[in-house]
């Protein structure tokens, strides 16, 4: 990878509102720092930051992430600037992630393991929600980190990074 598209891949922000599984987050995170994309962590979070839980999760590389900690889903969207787009995934969207073009920029947000994203959330960015398709409707949901890296992906292959 040449050092701009390491460059425009940071840009690309992927952000868990109150995850509560720490080796998900520790995934997620490697995904972050093998794609150049900041991670953003939202509290509570099911697991504590100190080192010890960190490196029992996986995250021995955590120095070398970029990560931001935001003390709650207002305080985060507060913060993304005006002229971001921001992505909800939803398992109940009706536009997948493929009928979306993304943008350099991106915030992918993703809810919590158990309960998905808040509905206010979900009714104030409702323009903004995509899924993954699945096509067996047994499945109700594929498992958090697997699904950051579907979405993720699909915006790298989007915007051209190789």
């Amino acid at each position: 990878m040449n050092s701009q598209s390491a460059l425009a891949l940071n840009s690309l922000n992927i952000v868990l509102i109150e995850p509560e599984i720490p080796q998900n987050t520790g995934t997620i995170g490697r995904l972050c720092l093998a794609t150049g994309c900041t991670l953003h962590l939202v509290k509570p979070l099911g697991f504590s930051l100190d080192a010890h839980h960190l490196k029992r999760a996986g995250l021995d590389y955590w120095e070398h992430l970029n990560v931001v900690i935001h003390e709650s889903s207002e305080n985060l969207f507060a913060q993304i600037p005006k002229s971001s787009e921001i992505i909800l995934i939803e398992t109940r969207a009706g536009k997948t992630i493929y009928e979306h073009a993304f943008q350099a920029g991106s915030y992918l947000i993703f809810g919590k393991e158990t309960t998905g994203l808040a509905d206010w959330i979900l009714e104030k960015y409702a323009s903004n929600t995509l899924r993954i398709p699945m096509w067996d409707a047994r499945v109700r949901s594929l498992n958090l980190s697997n699904s950051v890296s579907i979405v993720a992906y699909e915006a790298i292959r989007q915007l051209n990074y190789s």
